[in-house]
């Protein structure tokens, strides 16, 4: 498939040969991508790298990333001195081609300042926000009786609420993860759960009182993080425990509409997965 500005560009796949060249696309302000595309490599059964060159150069890079019927793309980035060209809408075109030959239904992203024009050109729609909010020092330490830590009887309930919140089926990711994560249990049920080690620290729960407690026992540790504008619950209690908003993103689908409950995301896992 070749790109609008260059007759010869092509979507390759990336290799362990191009982790070492990764690092010179790495954004200001964005933690290390590298690591991101070790995972993508990883689990390539799921995840495709791809990279573009010109002129034997790395000049751009993607991920596309698929759970049986619903997908995402993540790490679109351009060299700034090739930006402009069609490079970036020539790897989200190519990328979502690809998800969609998967058999892909529903395609999300979460958009940049500059990657926001190439995915409304792609065809992509706005259908949430989400809120970035930090303060200068963690919250004090405090325990609930009903967080406990992971245990494997709990497994089926964790994926199951993740697959009613999300709306989608990420147990090859989630299960990479849930054994250093929290439990909110109520009435022998799981509310809730938190996975520090998942991207920014996901926190799925079914009631504003599980998601809280969870996020009360998040913060005790970061200082940051990323909530959808749609869960008021989550918004009102950073602001009442002194957080700042200081940012927000656009989350953006492309083809059918998605079947989740942002009510219930009391922190983003990242850019990549939502």
């Amino acid at each position: 498939m070749d790109g609008e500005g260059y007759s010869k560009m092509m979507i390759e796949k990336i290799t362990e040969e191009d982790i070492p060249w990764i690092h010179n696309l790495q954004p200001d302000g964005w933690l290390d991508i590298v690591p991101h595309f070790r995972f993508y490599l990883k689990n390539s059964e799921w995840c495709n790298p791809v990279k573009v060159k010109v002129d034997n150069r790395l000049v751009g890079i993607g991920c596309g990333l698929s759970f049986q019927q619903t997908g995402w793309l993540g790490h679109i980035i351009v060299a700034p001195d090739y930006r402009k060209q069609g490079i970036g809408s020539f790897i989200v075109n190519s990328l979502c081609n690809l998800l969609e030959n998967k058999g892909i239904q529903t395609i999300s992203l979460v958009a940049t300042e500059f990657g926001y024009p190439v995915y409304r050109k792609a065809g992509f729609v706005e259908e949430t926000e989400y809120l970035f909010f930090e303060r200068e020092k963690v919250l004090a330490p405090c325990s609930s009786p009903h967080i406990v830590h992971f245990s494997h009887q709990n497994r089926e309930e964790m994926i199951s609420l993740d697959k009613m919140v999300s709306g989608e089926a990420r147990e090859n990711l989630l299960k990479q993860y849930l054994q250093n994560s929290y439990l909110y249990i109520r009435n022998h049920q799981v509310s809730g759960f938190y996975i520090p080690d998942l991207g920014e620290g996901l926190i799925i729960a079914d009631t504003s009182e599980a998601g809280i407690e969870l996020m009360k026992l998040r913060y005790s540790n970061v200082n940051k993080g990323a909530v959808p504008i749609n869960n008021s619950a989550a918004i009102q209690f950073l602001k009442d425990n002194g957080f700042k908003e200081s940012r927000r993103m656009k989350r953006m689908i492309l083809g059918n509409t998605l079947q989740w409950k942002p009510k219930n995301l009391f922190n983003r896992i990242a850019g990549n997965l939502g």
